[in-house]
């Protein structure tokens, strides 16, 4: 016999499926699975680039964007994971270093003296992960990862909520040993030589190298000269040159892309807005001189540091295009001689470059 139930039951069982998925949601905490992945981009195997989405309807989730790639790669970690990170508050990098600490992964981390407080830097440090701090005037302005000296995460990403879902920014993985041991070089000056700024080395172990064919420059500042290698890239240039920069206060820079378009290069750039009245900036005189320089759309930051020279070399990295970055911080750079990366970074350049606003 089949029975009904009676309004009052049905109301029952209603208010018991209410209250199941509001157990659920609650149960939902910071690891909870992603709602939107990031596309991924791949070279000839030993890269790929992840973009931050600040206009996705999913971006408000804070789930998704390109540090659930790198969490991915972090829970795959067995050996070690080495941090240099300028700023951190993103709550899933802290937990994916948490877990991996936990279940025996050396990890150790270095930060900038200005962020070293921030709460997600007390987690680590309350898990009993190793945190250091520059405690200098200059700036510690990495921001990369290692990986089981057998990968590297770097770009401009902070890992920070800003950085990762409401800022312009890129966070590029190479998987390589010998860009690891140049980065792990690096990393041990600072956690266990304590040389930051000026007392930094230039004794970056594979400084140019080949991988599948793809010609890859490593460089770090001060003590690697970036600027001079930037300076030549630009000026061998026979076509094209996109910049993306949150800054750009130096005058040599400034200076090519003037000459360059003077010579018929096709010069196009956007500057993050905020920066592009600072003192110093380059962009009033870039635009005086009638090169086609725009003001990012992005009401948050346009945070890239990105140059593209003819279609086939990207320059990428924690360098600001600043006197700062050359003379002062803790910055890298990676150059990779490779069209496949540069037609990513085109694709961004143009979704930039749509959406900003000529100078006036």
């Amino acid at each position: 016999m089949i029975r009904r139930l009676s309004l009052s039951s049905l109301a029952a069982v209603g208010l018991l499926m209410v209250l199941g998925l509001m157990f659920l949601v609650f149960q939902m905490d910071d690891t909870s699975p992603i709602v939107e992945s990031v596309p991924t981009f791949s070279g000839d195997g030993f890269w790929q680039v992840y973009f931050s989405k600040p206009n996705s309807t999913k971006s408000g989730t804070f789930r998704g964007g390109p540090d659930a790639e790198l969490v991915e790669a972090m829970d795959a970690a067995q050996f070690s994971i080495d941090m240099a990170m300028y700023r951190l508050d993103l709550w899933s990098v802290r937990d994916g270093l948490i877990r991996a600490h936990r279940r025996g992964v050396q990890v150790q981390v270095v930060t900038d003296d200005a962020h070293k407080d921030g709460l997600e830097i007390q987690s680590l440090r309350e898990a009993g992960i190793v945190v250091i701090d520059d405690g200098r005037p200059g700036i510690m302005h990495h921001k990369f990862i290692i990986i089981d000296r057998n990968e590297v995460w770097t770009g401009s990403m902070n890992m920070t909520v800003n950085g990762a879902y409401r800022n312009d920014n890129h966070l590029l993985r190479v998987q390589s040993k010998e860009v690891a041991d140049s980065y792990t070089n690096e990393f041990d000056e600072m956690f266990l030589e304590d040389r930051f700024g000026a007392l930094s080395l230039a004794d970056t172990p594979y400084p140019m190298l080949e991988l599948d064919g793809v010609s890859v420059e490593i460089y770090f500042s001060p003590d690697d000269g970036v600027l001079s290698r930037i300076i030549e890239h630009m000026r061998n240039a026979e076509k094209s040159v996109e910049i993306l920069a949150y800054a750009l206060t130096t005058d040599t820079i400034g200076e090519m892309l003037i000459d360059l378009d003077q010579r018929g290069v096709d010069v196009r750039g956007v500057v993050e807005t905020s920066q592009a009245q600072a003192t110093g900036s380059e962009t009033p005189r870039l635009r005086q001189a009638g090169l086609d320089i725009r003001l990012d759309g992005n009401p948050e930051d346009m945070h890239h540091k990105v140059i593209i020279v003819d279609e086939g070399i990207v320059i990428v990295g924690s360098y600001n295009f600043t006197r700062s970055a050359e003379e002062m911080n803790d910055e890298n750079v990676l150059i990779l001689h490779d069209p496949a990366l540069a037609a990513q970074f085109l694709i961004e350049f143009e979704r930039i470059y749509e959406a900003a606003t000529p100078y006036d």
